[in-house]
């Protein structure tokens, strides 16, 4: 692709901070999906990962819906969602990163994505906007979206304020289909790679776990990770995600008391698969021990039967029964999803 914008094009991070930030700001939904860019050269189309991998390939329902666009240039930053009966399926998305065109184009069809844009870094005219500040940017989006989007089902228009008050409001809202606020400096440049000029703010929660089986760490007879588990109103064990923030000085100890607890099966209900998608260093096989151990945990968001991402030991529970540790502590909050523009 010859152009003044070309893949893979790092995006914009932020850096994570514990309150809203106010002053200079936009305030945005964080959406629970894949981070994306999509560049248009005429017929030519491509999507690319957060880490500059093409995405294409798995969704081609995009593809579809940003060729049959007016602007035959242009370059967008979004978020690519699959929405589920209402809510937006993780599991889903990475179920589209198949090896086999037949099975993304079938999964397509069952379950279409949604991209969901939020930043226009190239305009239809090929004019590169990374300079621009985000105040300028955002009224360029919203023009483009004026001229190439009414009729196009699968592209929407992130919401974006600046009042602190709607953001709040917003933050309220998150878990389900939310992964939390994200702010971004009016003021700045698109800032491709780093993270001097959005910010982002998630709900921290905690959740008392039975530990149901453990990882060792990759090449090493050390534990890696404990996995966790909930228990449903059937009395079975969920595994519904892992640990591996612990000090390094305890994983001797750590890989002692749990190698003596080892015992099938772990989990009675849903079990640990293998290594996703994302990772393949880590080990899929695991080891189950009797779920007699309660550890207090922090995490951010749980979607899909399970903690989106690693959690954070805050103690062990020795005054809690492991059958008092059951999943309506993480039931979804209704999360529905803010009207897109």
């Amino acid at each position: 692709m010859s152009a003044v914008l070309t893949p893979p094009l790092p995006p914009m991070e932020a850096k994570s901070v514990d309150q809203i930030p106010t002053g200079c700001w936009q305030y945005e939904p964080k959406w629970d999906g894949f981070r994306c860019l999509a560049f248009r050269r005429g017929k030519d189309l491509y999507l690319q990962s957060k880490s500059g991998q093409p995405l294409a390939r798995y969704f081609p329902d995009i593809v579809v819906a940003l060729s049959q666009l007016a602007a035959k240039k242009f370059v967008l930053d979004g978020e690519l969602v699959i929405d589920v009966g209402g809510r937006f399926s993780f599991d889903e998305l990475q179920l589209r990163l198949h090896p086999a065109a037949s099975r993304v184009q079938k999964l397509a069809a069952a379950h279409p994505a949604t991209f969901i844009v939020f930043d226009l870094l190239e305009n239809d005219a090929g004019k590169s906007l990374l300079k621009g500040p985000l105040h300028e940017r955002r009224i360029a989006l919203e023009k483009f979206v004026t001229r190439n989007l009414k009729s196009a089902k699968a592209i929407k228009l992130s919401p974006a304020t600046t009042s602190l008050a709607q953001a709040k409001k917003w933050f309220k809202k998150v878990g389900g289909n939310l992964d939390g606020i994200i702010a971004k400096r009016l003021d700045f440049p698109y800032a491709s790679g780093e993270r001097t000029a959005m910010m982002k703010v998630k709900n921290i929660r905690t959740a008392d776990c039975v530990v149901g089986g453990f990882r060792y760490a990759s090449g090493a007879k050390l534990i890696g990770s404990l996995l966790l588990g909930l228990y449903d109103d059937a009395g079975l064990l969920h595994h519904v995600g892992f640990t591996s923030a612990f000090k390094t000085t305890d994983k001797r100890a750590l890989t002692k008391k749990f190698e003596a607890l080892r015992k099938p099966p772990g989990f009675t209900g849903n079990a640990p698969g293998g290594p996703s998608r994302w990772s393949t260093e880590r080990s899929g096989e695991w080891e189950p021990v009797d779920p007699r151990v309660v550890v207090e945990v922090t995490y951010d968001h749980f979607t899909g039967d399970r903690f989106r991402h690693g959690t954070k030991i805050v103690r062990r529970r020795k005054d809690k029964a492991p059958k008092q540790c059951t999943l309506d502590q993480v039931a979804h909050r209704e999360g529905r999803a803010i009207a897109l523009l």
